[in-house]
């Protein structure tokens, strides 16, 4: 039997019921592979169904501000995929009549697709002969190839592999296969072995050390930082504004900055407040310490209580001043949301 046929057979009988993989059209399917890219299939399927609901199709993406996008992908973490699938639509309804391209080159040189959405969307939406190679299929392929180091000729390798297996009737679901053996069967510290449709080709299963395959690198240590922000109180609002940095681009968040010292916080925030809002703060206490992890680095925020001295003279950022009951009208990353959830109402009557 082919390599291709018992995967699929394996598939067709035990793949989970997940919402996106009722609907092939193209622009579910690609919202889909975008919301799953480093992200865990039990966390997108909420987002996915909300996003689904308030933006059908392409032409509700393209015409959506980017503030209404980022707030339906708020949680879901890697902003830039939210923000490159809403320049893509553009393009798309501009230059391509609202009609996905199923170009290879066409589609992939869109904003924020890379190889593997190319490889993922075409093959699922249009059955073009296309692989699919993700985290989960690339773990799978060392094992069963046994190649134990993630060099560009190993890569490589694998690539060739794939395209001989590829199912040409079915390469969609041969690519869903794929991703769903590493998914569930060929696991990073706990492969299944035994319930593998391809176990007898295996390699690293017949080596009787599956984990040895690929060889595991060890994660360098992640930085932790400590930052100071501000609730900054006017009249029953909190200052928040808009981010110009690369990470967390478009997010709203309270005014704060990196900090080298502990003992300087109070006047790091003043000095910070004054060179972007010409405006004086007083600062009156401190009210916690807010501990989140990001992908490359922890950080600690020490929050700042603190009430507007003054008014803002020559803003350097996009800002607003909020009523508590405006939170829901703004994206906001995790790290706000767990400052806000600490204070009562009565926090914001000054």
């Amino acid at each position: 039997m082919k390599v291709s046929t018992s995967i699929l057979n394996w598939f067709d009988k035990t793949k989970r019921d997940l919402p996106f993989r009722k609907n092939k059209n193209p622009y579910n399917v690609w919202v889909s592979e975008i919301m799953l890219q480093q992200t865990k299939v039990e966390t997108v399927i909420p987002y996915y169904n909300n996003w689904i609901k308030k933006f059908p199709d392409i032409i509700s993406v393209s015409k959506a501000k980017e503030n209404d996008l980022l707030k339906s992908w708020e949680g879901l973490g890697y902003y830039a995929r939210c923000r490159n699938f809403h320049k893509a639509a553009k393009i798309i309804c501009k230059d391509y009549n609202s009609e996905i391209p199923q170009s290879w080159d066409v589609f992939r040189n869109l904003p924020g697709v890379g190889d593997y959405t190319a490889g993922a969307v075409l093959s699922i939406a249009f059955k073009k002969p296309f692989i699919a190679l993700d985290g989960n299929v690339k773990r799978v392929m060392n094992r069963v190839t046994g190649r134990r180091k993630l060099s560009k000729y190993n890569t490589n390798y694998i690539k060739k592999t794939l395209i001989k297996w590829l199912d040409d009737n079915r390469p969609g679901d041969f690519n869903e296969a794929m991703m769903e053996l590493g998914a569930c069967i060929c696991t990073p510290r706990r492969p299944r072995c035994n319930d593998c449709p391809i176990n007898s080709v295996c390699v690293a299963y017949n080596s009787g050390n599956p984990l040895n395959y690929p060889k595991y690198i060890k994660k360098k240590s992640i930085p932790n930082y400590t930052f100071v922000g501000g609730l900054i109180r006017s009249q029953n609002k909190i200052l928040i504004q808009k981010r110009d940095q690369r990470m967390l681009f478009g997010l709203w968040e309270i005014p704060n900055k990196k900090t080298n010292s502990d003992k300087a916080i109070k006047k790091e925030l003043k000095n910070y407040i004054m060179k972007n809002y010409g405006l004086n703060i007083l600062v009156k206490e401190q009210l916690g310490v807010i501990n989140h992890s990001y992908s490359h680095f922890n950080m600690d925020l020490v929050l700042l209580d603190c009430v507007k001295d003054g008014i803002i003279k020559n803003p350097q950022k996009t800002y607003k001043w909020i009523k508590k009951s405006e939170i829901i009208d703004y994206p906001f990353h995790k790290a706000n949301h767990k400052i806000f959830s600490l204070f009562k109402n009565d926090y914001w009557v000054i």
